[in-house]
């Protein structure tokens, strides 16, 4: 009974679940830093500003937190590599359920799915950095909001 107890007050409680790094507290009213890879039509990285489905969903999260959001476009294993090593608080960039960087970063639920012609079914998601669990449920919670229709 007492664990019950202290499991659900753990799990109400607002520091619960907790960022050993305090990533949601570091970028709540302040900067997002963004690793993106051009993937069109996820992110487009070819323009003066990225565009591209994941950007919105970026930007709409970083609203919602009140961050800005420091763009850095690279190659995936650079993005990763930053992810891991806490240069970076987000990866996009067409990413899927079956990439191969599970083991550099904690990887989003779906947010959407896309069917193929042939009726194969994609899942696409994003990078954060591991443990940081208060950011991965409240970008997750933010994906959930507003994830776009699938096609």
């Amino acid at each position: 009974m007492a664990v019950a107890a202290l499991t659900l007050m753990g799990c109400t409680s607002s520091g619960y679940p907790a960022d050993p790094e305090r990533t949601l507290d570091e970028v709540s009213g302040s900067t997002l830093r963004v690793g993106i890879v051009h993937h069109p039509p996820h992110v487009d990285a070819t323009g003066p500003a990225p565009s591209g489905t994941e950007v919105e969903l970026i930007e709409g999260f970083a609203d919602r937190i009140d961050a800005d959001v420091e763009w850095t476009v690279a190659g995936e294993e650079a993005v990763m590599t930053a992810i891991e090593e806490g240069d970076l608080h987000l990866g996009a960039g067409g990413f899927t359920t079956d990439t191969p960087w599970s083991t550099h970063a904690a990887i989003t639920r779906s947010y959407v799915e896309r069917a193929a012609p042939d009726g194969t079914v994609t899942e696409f998601v994003l990078a954060a950095p591991m443990g940081e669990n208060q950011f991965l449920t409240t970008l997750e919670a933010y994906l959930d909001e507003s994830s776009p229709e699938p096609q």
